[in-house]
């Protein structure tokens, strides 16, 4: 094999790095010329380029591929992902912080509680089941537009009513950075003590849709109550969703339109979309659609909904011993 150079484009956080390393240079020469360039260190890296990753592998057992037996070409531009030592500190410093505050708030939980006179007014239970404070993490990208989202979460009129309605109450909402934890998009800690959710893309370069986001704050809204994904968990898990819902359903001017719903709720297809409205009373039924019409869209509807909280399931890090409501 000759020794000629490639050249890549190494994309981290917005800025690209150009690397250049004979062909049959190790990927550990690849890692250690990246951690010259961005202070993360070869095991924190993660490479990826057409649809392919590479992550630092300490197993002296296989010898060590090449940066072209990787798949690596003269020209590739490669998006990196990663955190500096640095920043881990930081995070598990905030971890730390924030699992003594759980703690303090378990304690209390556990503590008598005080009975207070009714007098009549519901400004007291308004007060009480709600998100009691929000907290982005401030040392990735865009601070403000995470606290933006997060107070949004906080204050949605649909979230707040199912909360209301079933006496949930969550101390802390705050963000699930896409290197803590990967491949989970919410985390529900002591049963509502706090709740972290995956706001931000993978590439730290944007958002992930709102509605994706509260579809996830539901299912973790459910964990308030049982721990684990049974039945009783998914059962309730539907009903919070089928009820933001009708919530917005119900507060839109008075109609169930298609636009409504989409606003309220992101359904798993068209075809729920569709049998949602029918359950509410709408029409958005084509005048020519028969009962059995209906039957196989509501039985698509079912099927596209079932698999997407099983994704959801997959990618939620709560789980734990269950916890019947009082």
């Amino acid at each position: 094999m000759s020794h000629e150079d490639i050249i890549l484009t190494v994309t981290f956080r917005g800025t690209s790095h150009t690397v250049s390393l004979p062909n049959d240079a190790s990927l550990s020469a690849l890692h250690s010329r990246l951690e010259l360039l961005t202070s993360v260190p070869p095991s924190l890296q993660k490479l990826i380029y057409r649809g392919k990753k590479i992550q630092h592998q300490q197993d002296d057992s296989n010898p060590e591929p090449t940066i072209a037996q990787a798949g690596l070409r003269d020209g590739l531009k490669v998006q990196m992902l990663g955190s500096t030592v640095e920043e881990l500190g930081q995070l598990n410093a905030a971890d730390s912080a924030h699992q003594k505050k759980e703690q303090i708030l378990r304690e209390r939980a556990l503590k008598p509680q005080v009975k207070l006179r009714s007098t009549g007014s519901s400004s007291i239970s308004s007060h009480q089941y709600r998100f009691h404070r929000i907290e982005p993490l401030t040392h990735l990208p865009r601070p403000e537009t995470a606290t933006e989202c997060l107070t949004t979460l906080s204050k949605d009129p649909a979230v707040l009513h199912v909360m209301q309605k079933h006496h949930f109450s969550v101390g802390l909402l705050t963000e699930l950075a896409p290197h803590e934890h990967p491949g989970l998009l919410g985390l529900n800690v002591g049963s509502g003590a706090t709740i972290k959710l995956r706001i931000r893309l993978d590439t730290y370069d944007g958002f992930r849709p709102y509605l994706e986001v509260r579809r996830v704050l539901c299912h973790e809204l459910a964990h308030n109550v049982w721990g684990e994904h049974n039945n009783d968990f998914k059962e309730l898990n539907s009903q919070l969703n089928r009820e933001v819902a009708e919530f917005e359903a119900a507060t839109g001017a008075g109609t169930h339109q298609l636009s409504d719903l989409r606003d309220a709720y992101q359904p798993s297809s068209d075809e729920e979309v569709e049998a949602l409205i029918h359950v509410l009373g709408g029409t958005g039924l084509r005048g020519n659609d028969t009962t059995e019409d209906r039957r196989k869209k509501a039985l698509e509807a079912a099927t596209a909904r079932l698999r997407n909280e099983e994704e959801l399931e997959r990618s939620c890090g709560t789980s734990g011993p269950q916890k019947q409501s009082g």
